[in-house]
């Protein structure tokens, strides 16, 4: 439909004014409708009444005046804004939904419409309104970022929820029947407080045939903790979503957000992926507990030889501290370890992150967005002129952005980041498969930590008992190999004993609590210098490695199994899957 055209048809606008509104609307990309109300030629009513019989769609000439908050929930906020379309009243008996547009001419705004009201199972009906009352309108809808704070404050409010509700909800596993009843924002709270109180990295909310299942994460473990019905699935991801700045209508692509909320007393962040599969949208949440995720060297699980070695890397003024190992294997946490020792007021610690974990006080922590070009590399260039003493990049991913660090580093900065390799050893050949010369490692490259992560075993309820004869062979088999230097602070019991995962309350009866590292940390020296300029193998670095005191990840496992800190069968478990 061409409402000019249509106007000059019944007389309303003559040929000249056609010319000037045509030019205008070229000029000022403004709809027909506000260039005409612009040059006043009709009052809005009239005009909107003229489009009403044009298009043949009846005319909404007043809005309610109060309308229930619910209702605004029903078409979320960035498709009102950008279609010109509004919910005006909801008969939830009837799952009738009348809707108010601008321009419903507009064929992406009814594919829009058509796709929400098929998503909650609604019939909408369309009415025309004008651009005033539309306006009208919008300013009674919640600005996202008021919408999304009032949201936090109401769940601020549900996770406040008592240990005996908590235990009446969750315990006695009357979850299910309660949901019925329960407010979709109080059963997100309980979802996310059953996941900080009961120390789960992740949740896992994903849809199955019958059922909407939550799982949850606890020390590198899934465990299926609630069975919902199916039916509260859209309604539950939509919570999520509004309260990570998420799209609700958005359901065909993945995305990614994150919020923060009081937990008891401690402010808790999480980092909300939307995930679409076959049976609906999946929703993977990162618990990020600043007081799990920002540890010391200590309680890391770096022994004090390893310590000392890092601690003499960072005390240079320049160089690279690299850490390596798979995904989840804990990379970030120890990196993050290292900026909180070197956070002090007369040094500038600027990091690019993918994305970012946890935010540190002091820290000048930057996002990188590669759908925007904002990559490791470009932002690395950029950092170099934030006049930085020490730099984190989240991760050497392609060979400009290991040049660029290699770059910094040679030019005074401290840099951490972080490589996919197996092992220690693994790191100088994977940097000169990156393209940096060979002659520019050892002035560059401090330290290479290759890490893992076990289970810990429970404090309270770990079970010490004498190791089998063939126990002790096996174990001590693994450590005949031991270094000199890393000997002589290690001592086996006699008769050797190993501690065994039992269950109890504090643990809830897993036998096991938290997680810490098994480190692998090669330093350069002259020695390892000297090897790099001679086309090195990994296999000429680990001999060099050894000579310096090294002692391997499989080691360093085995001497925790001895100390009681793991059990055989988690270190056994971690070989296995890792292939340590």
């Amino acid at each position: 439909m061409d409402l000019i055209q249509n106007l000059v048809k019944k007389n309303v606008i003559n040929k000249k004014q056609v010319i000037q509104l045509r030019t205008q609307i070229e000029e000022t990309d403004k709809s027909p409708e506000e260039v005409i109300l612009d040059q006043k030629l009709l009052d809005e009513k009239t005009l909107f009444r003229l489009k009403s019989e044009m298009l043949d769609v009846p005319f909404k000439e007043t809005l309610i005046e109060e309308m229930p908050q619910e209702i605004f929930l029903i078409i979320p906020r960035e498709s009102v804004e950008y279609y010109k379309m509004v919910p005006l009243r909801f008969q939830k008996e009837k799952g009738l939904l009348e809707v108010g547009m601008v321009y419903p001419e507009n064929t992406q705004a009814q594919e829009a419409l058509k796709f929400l009201a098929r998503q909650q199972k609604l019939t909408s009906k369309i009415f025309l309104i004008t651009l005033s009352d539309f306006k009208t309108y919008l300013n009674r809808y919640r600005a996202p970022e008021r919408e999304m704070e009032k949201a936090l404050e109401k769940l601020e409010e549900e996770v406040k929820i008592g240990a005996k509700e908590m235990e009446r909800i969750v315990k006695r596993e009357e979850f299910g029947r309660l949901v019925e009843e329960a407010p979709i924002i109080k059963m997100v709270a309980v979802i996310l407080r059953q996941g900080v109180e009961g120390k789960a990295s992740d949740i896992h909310i994903e849809p199955a045939r019958s059922n909407l299942k939550v799982r949850y994460r606890l020390d590198g473990v899934l465990h299926t903790s609630l069975l919902l019905p199916i039916k509260i699935h859209p309604a539950i991801i939509a919570r999520i979503k509004i309260l990570s700045g998420l799209k609700i209508d958005e359901t065909r692509i993945p995305q990614d957000g994150r919020f923060s909320t009081k937990v008891g007393e401690k402010r808790i962040d999480f980092r909300v992926s939307s995930f679409p599969t076959t049976l609906g949208e999946k929703i993977a949440i990162r618990i990020l507990d600043p007081e799990e995720g920002l540890k010391s060297l200590v309680e890391l699980g770096f022994r004090s030889l390893n310590s000392e070695v890092i601690k003499e890397a960072m005390g240079k003024p320049f160089g690279m501290i690299l850490a390596t190992g798979p995904t989840g294997s804990g990379k970030t946490t120890t990196l993050y370890a290292l900026l909180k020792t070197l956070n002090k007021e007369e040094v500038n610690i600027v990091t690019l992150e993918d994305p970012v974990e946890y935010f540190i006080d002091g820290v000048n922590q930057s996002q990188i967005r590669p759908e925007i070009n904002y990559s490791f590399a470009r932002g690395l260039r950029q950092i170099l002129r934030q006049d930085p003493d020490i730099i984190m990049v989240g991760e050497i991913r392609d060979e400009e952005t290991a040049s660029l660090a290699v770059h910094a580093a040679l030019t005074g900065h401290l840099v951490f980041s972080t490589l996919h390799t197996n092992n220690a050893a693994g790191v100088i050949p994977r940097l000169i498969d990156m393209g940096v010369q060979a002659f520019l490692i050892p002035p560059t490259l401090n330290v290479a930590i290759s890490q893992r992560l076990v289970r810990k075993l429970c404090p309270f309820c770990k079970k010490k008992i004498k190791a089998k004869s063939e126990t002790k062979k096996y174990i001590l088999n693994r450590l005949q190999n031991l270094p000199e230097k890393a000997k002589k602070d290690i001592k086996i019991e006699e008769p050797m004993s190993v501690f065994k995962p039992q269950g109890c309350k504090k643990c809830n009866f897993k036998g096991y609590a938290g997680r810490v590292g098994i480190f692998e940390i090669i330093k350069m020296t002259e020695n390892l210098a000297d090897i790099i300029s001679k086309s090195p193998t990994e296999k000429d670095i680990l001999e060099e490695a050894r000579a310096q005191g090294m002692i391997s990840m499989e080691e360093d496992g085995f001497l925790k199994v001895l100390e009681g800190i793991t059990s055989l069968e988690e270190l056994m478990r971690v070989v296995e899957e890792e292939e340590i």
